[in-house]
């Protein structure tokens, strides 16, 4: 009896988290007015007090020893709690299960933790903004709609590195198809002054963006992990996808609208487009996403203004039948990439890149990731060995290699070279550490023959 319960596994799991701000309730009896939001809602309230002052003294107690840079988390037996501070004085905090079988990471947070707010920054703006509009209760209004559904898409044991860096998929395209593109957004925002950026997705990679790079980054995760899976489930049982197509002037089109009217020819359905908050030179701009569909061609346009119906109309008209002549140029880009990259045979190395600097990142790990499924082709332990080596670059500022050789044979090296890094996993049991060097010095002259990686 005894035995089958050491042999039970946990996965890493949500026990609690909670935002505060420790200068809503200073003095003794008012310490239940600095919690913004506590999850799950159903913990008695004493306890929520505990536990926020719990949180609170840790990161004072640490401030002795470096002001500026205060506790990020708290390793126990049990559990890890994590510390995030947004914006002055407010805290987000999260508890999680430690995995029982698995040594915890040794370092950091989990990527989801600053994730959280800055999709919540995405769609709401900034603490302050929200108490400045209407003080701590529509604050508390915000983060309760926010994170109530935010919290259920959560799955802490489907993360891994590719969670940590966060990055984008991009589409490779060829020059003529990319000044096609080109040609087509200079086209729609001179037609459609309202019209402030735009942007383009394939088969869920990015090909084009003028927005900055750290509000592509959010939003991106957003349209990956949330927003196109909810429309892919109806567009494969048949349901909210034109069986033929919609007619505009002469030109037949498949386009529709993923935000705002699901039907622009019933005049009184309502609909709304999800107001986003953006950067901006003074601070945010507060803006509204428009998500536009032509077969696996995603383009998402930003409005400055509220939009009607006739605007909608117009749009469909202009876009739809440009972009299914554009999915249909990329398609075929799509398939002469297939046929370059040859049939597909199982390599005996595997590698994760990402590039610190323009967010892009590359897996042939990963043979399917989403928020709540992460299906890899190796095994559990290597992808620990991966993290394992992520925190340890990330410790120092300097470039570095690491190569270990795992109890399974499998060898894993992991190479950090100005602000990019690369993890490879060798399946060469008998293969010495010269060999391993050589062999990744061949994958990186063949895969990523235009960057350069310090030997």
């Amino acid at each position: 009896m005894a035995s089958g319960m050491q042999e039970k596994q946990y996965t890493p799991s949500l026990l609690s988290f909670f935002i505060y701000n420790p200068t809503f309730g200073p003095r003794e009896g008012e310490e239940e007015k600095k919690i913004l939001f506590y999850h799950p809602s159903d913990v008695e309230k004493n306890e929520k007090i505990r536990n926020v002052g719990l949180c609170e003294a840790i990161v004072q107690f640490t401030r002795t020893f470096c002001p500026t840079k205060p506790a990020k988390s708290l390793h126990t037996q049990k559990n890890r709690q994590f510390f995030f501070e947004p914006e002055e004085n407010f805290w987000m905090v999260m508890v999680v299960r430690n995995p029982m079988i698995e040594k915890p990471n040794k370092d950091g947070k989990p990527p989801t933790v600053e994730y959280q707010e800055e999709e919540m920054l995405l769609f709401n703006g900034t603490f302050s903004r929200a108490m400045q509009a209407g003080g701590v209760e529509l604050l508390m209004q915000k983060l309760e709609k926010f994170f109530y559904r935010y919290l259920q898409t959560l799955h802490l044991q489907s993360c891994d590195l590719l969670d940590v860096f966060g990055g984008i998929s991009f589409f490779p395209l060829d020059k003529m198809t990319y000044l096609k593109i080109q040609s087509f957004v200079n086209r729609v925002e001179e037609s459609l002054s309202l019209i402030k950026y735009t942007a383009f997705l394939y088969n869920d990679q990015l090909i084009w963006s003028g927005l900055e790079q750290d509000d592509m980054r959010i939003l991106y995760k957003y349209l990956t992990t949330s927003l196109f899976p909810r429309h892919s489930e109806p567009e494969l049982a048949g349901r909210d996808s034109p069986m033929r197509p919609e007619v505009a002037g002469n030109l037949l089109h498949y386009g529709r609208f993923l935000t705002g009217p699901t039907n622009l020819k019933d005049p009184e359905a309502k609909f709304r487009f999800p107001k986003i908050f953006v950067s901006a030179e003074d601070g945010y701009e507060e803006l509204h996403l428009i998500v536009y569909k032509v077969h696996s061609l995603v383009c998402f346009l930003i409005a400055s203004v509220e939009l009607t119906r006739e605007f909608c109309e117009q749009l469909d008209s202009l876009v739809g039948p440009q972009l299914t002549l554009l999915a249909s140029d990329i398609c075929e880009q799509f398939t002469i990439n297939r046929r370059i990259s040859g049939p597909e045979k199982e390599p005996h190395f595997k590698f994760i890149y990402f590039n610190h600097m323009n967010l892009a990142e590359k897996s042939t790990i990963h043979m399917r990731k989403t928020a709540s499924v992460c299906l890899t082709s190796v095994h559990p332990d290597l992808m620990k060995i991966l993290g394992d080596i992520n925190c340890d670059f990330a410790r120092v500022d300097e470039d570095e290699e690491i190569i270990v050789k795992a109890m399974t044979d499998y060898w894993v090296v992991g190479k950090k070279s100005d602000q990019r890094e690369l993890y490879v996993i060798l399946n060469q049991k008998n293969a010495n550490l010269i060999e391993v060097n050589e062999e990744v010095k061949r994958l990186c002259a063949t895969q990523f023959n235009n960057i350069f990686f310090l030997d």
